[in-house]
């Protein structure tokens, strides 16, 4: 008892001390207003850093699908095979079946010969056709020698090149220097054509290509 009783001072002296070790109810409070502000700030750093990743690979996307489409029908025209003769927008040397060069322009569509690759060993000349079907942006394609009062081209092979297109617009320039005009109707195939499209609510740079004479 009397050992005891002599120890009780001590720890009566100790306990406001340990006491003062804890948190207090408004300390607590404090720590996790200020932990949920930095998760939620965290929180909000990590989405906008995903948003943004997702908006650079949708513009990276269209970048490559722009560069793609623009230097296929780039090569394609540059490689037209043209010629004098025809008539009604439509161009073509040798007539029938058998003819060796084709060009026509319409206010919604524009159509020509060229040689083109379809893979490693599957290619040649085939006339093309670039128009706007609905919402899209569709590349047409078929052998030569099909005589152009019968020709379907509803019937033919297709590939979409643009979907979600808005706006598709070709323009016509008769010399380097000459205005632009929206209707072509001259036997002779144009010096330049532009291609104006949007799609996804943004325009693509003009496309400008040089037609062979």
């Amino acid at each position: 008892m009397r050992e005891s009783a002599r120890q009780w001072p001590a720890r009566a002296a100790l306990a406001p001390r340990w006491r003062q070790c804890g948190f207090t109810l408004v300390e607590v409070m404090v720590a996790l207003t200020i932990l949920s502000l930095v998760l939620l700030a965290t929180v909000t750093g990590l989405r906008t850093l995903a948003n943004t990743q997702t908006a650079i690979e949708r513009q990276t996307e269209r970048v490559d699908e722009m560069r793609t489409v623009s230097s296929f029908l780039r090569s394609t025209l540059e490689s037209a095979v043209v010629g004098a003769g025809g008539g009604g927008g439509g161009l073509s040397l040798g007539g029938g079946a058998s003819e060796s060069a084709y060009f026509e322009a319409t206010a919604a569509a524009l159509a020509w010969k060229s040689t083109i690759l379809f893979g490693e060993n599957y290619g040649g000349a085939y006339l093309l056709r670039v128009a706007r079907e609905d919402e899209r942006l569709v590349l047409r394609w078929q052998e030569p020698g099909q005589p152009e009062e019968l020709r379907d081209w509803r019937a033919t092979d297709s590939r979409v090149l643009v979907d979600h297109l808005e706006a598709f617009k070709l323009s016509f320039r008769r010399g380097f220097v000459d205005p632009w005009v929206d209707a072509w109707t001259d036997k002779q195939a144009p010096a330049l054509v532009r291609l104006q499209l949007k799609s996804s609510g943004r325009y693509w740079p003009d496309l400008i290509v040089q037609v062979p004479q």
